[in-house]
């Protein structure tokens, strides 16, 4: 197969727009409910988008983890699961896999990514010490200050810039990264982490020459290198688009290099490898055996960790996917494709194009709401409310109070709106468009949310909320008013 297919078809009318590199061979109905019902459905499920039963969501666009499309050839693997509970051949395939693919001599199998964040930090944390990365992710953050660590962020300043022309905003500010060691000394300090594709400010990649620059000065240090590797598939595109040096590199030498860096990667197969599972490929020898004790405790026997058979055979096939340009290349072009459709009606949205999703600007897109009222998560109710879609709040809902109690303001405010591998047509992201432009000519009339059930920990997605005054009320009114049927 040729490996630059997405670059090489052209539309002979000279329109730009993304290609889908398979074909649908099974379907799944969706709904698309009346403004009515969607208000009822809203106010039932406390403008929580996590809390919507999917039947009552048109596009399903919370995140792209463990909804992305599967292949043929993942559900031809899933027969040949081997059910066994220790010492399964389904295993010992995955494992050949993971060493070959990330390079690294040993590998644990864990149920998804978060179970290996909760095994690291079990692992290395204690209280008081520092896990330091360029960006947080929500359930990273939540692991390691639950055992009294802390955690400190070394991106660059462009990550906090939603309209940039950067081409990775997700890269370390090294400064900052090594004033902050030189400040705190090696001995605080429990591990570095680099996540490829910053969730929360945009799904924005890492480029190669960071990583090796941090990678560098880790070794230096003596410093342990963790590398969360979930979104490497579309990381991975975004250096061979972007970086003029990995241009005309294969994309398993660029992985491998940028594996060659680190000490421990861990990943959710529900993201690299569209299947549910997730593991940690580790290069020495002595982590290997501190951190395998606690497979058995939290997730199960070494050779399960915690997932079913099949999905570790869909996996495995998944992962060797991810050397395919064509397969890498669907999220990244159709997320740009809609961004593109959402600047042409003049709504706010980060630029450049990240991965994961198309994420708006919640505090352009309506800056009468303060963010002590969350706007990011006021916008993903006011879009399932005129559209039938659920986005995912990446903003102050998405943080953890303050120890005083108070709010900590995140530095962005996004919805994103996730596009799943190979799930949505182009027709269907033009309808998430159409809807999005009608209530941005709206956008006055979007309030705010307060909460009125608040868990403690993780909140955005448990936690209960109600809206500021009859706002929603007034938006489902205007909508009716434009279109009578209510859909």
């Amino acid at each position: 197969m040729p490996e630059h297919t997405y670059e090489r078809v052209a539309f002979f009318s000279g329109e730009k727009i993304p290609l889908e590199m398979h074909k649908a061979r099974m379907v799944q109905r969706v709904h698309l409910r009346p403004v009515g019902e969607r208000l009822a459905v809203l106010t039932s499920t406390g403008n929580n988008t996590f809390l919507l039963p999917n039947r009552d969501v048109f596009l399903d666009m919370l995140t792209d983890s463990g909804v992305n499309a599967m292949s043929e050839a993942q559900y031809a693997a899933m027969l040949l699961a081997d059910d066994s509970y220790a010492g399964s051949e389904t295993y010992y395939r995955l494992e050949k896999t993971v060493r070959g693919f990330f390079g690294l001599p040993y590998f644990l199998p864990a149920h998804q990514g978060r179970a290996c964040e909760n095994i690291l930090a079990t692992a290395y944390v204690k209280p008081g010490d520092y896990m330091v990365t360029n960006y947080h992710f929500t359930t990273t953050k939540a692991h390691v200050t639950r055992l009294g660590g802390l955690v400190y962020e070394c991106v660059s300043d462009a990550a906090s810039e939603t309209e940039s022309t950067d081409p990775f905003k997700g890269n370390y500010e090294m400064a900052k990264l090594e004033s902050f060691v030189d400040r705190t000394g090696t001995e605080k300090i429990a591990f570095v982490r680099i996540e490829a594709g910053t969730n929360l400010i945009g799904g924005q990649p890492v480029s190669l020459e960071n990583m090796r620059e941090v990678s560098a000065f880790c070794r230096r240090k003596g410093l342990r290198l963790v590398f969360d590797a979930s979104l490497l598939a579309d990381n991975l595109y975004f250096i061979k688009t972007r970086e003029k040096s990995c241009m005309k590199r294969p994309l398993d030498e660029i992985v491998l290099e940028m594996c060659s860096l680190m000490d421990i990667i861990y990943f959710s197969g529900r993201k690299l490898g569209c299947a549910r599972g997730g593991g940690l490929a580790l290069a020495h020898e002595k982590d290997y055996r501190k951190l395998r004790d606690f497979v058995p405790l939290f997730e199960g026997f070494l050779t399960y960790g915690g997932m079913s058979v099949r999905e570790m055979e869909a996996m495995n096939v998944g992962i060797q996917e991810t050397l395919d340009i064509d397969v890498i290349s669907q999220t990244p072009l159709f997320v740009e494709a809609l961004g593109e459709e959402l600047q042409a009606k003049g709504i706010p949205v980060v630029t450049p194009f990240g991965g994961l999703g198309c994420h708006l600007d919640a505090m352009r897109f309506i800056p009468h709401v303060p963010q002590e009222q969350y706007p990011a998560g006021a916008l993903g109710s006011a879009v399932y409310l005129t559209s039938g879609c659920r986005g995912m709040e990446r903003g102050t809902m998405s943080e953890q109070r303050n120890p005083d109690g108070s709010e900590h303001l995140s530095t962005v405010e996004l919805l994103r709106l996730a596009v799943p591998k190979r799930v949505f047509t182009l027709s269907q992201l033009k309808f998430v468009a159409d809807r999005l432009g009608w209530l941005y000519e709206h956008r006055d009339l979007i309030g705010g949310l307060e909460f009125e059930d608040e868990p403690e920990t993780l909140r955005f997605f448990l936690g209960r909320l109600r809206p500021v005054g009859d706002w929603q009320q007034r938006l489902a009114d205007a909508f009716r008013k434009d279109m009578p049927s209510g859909l």
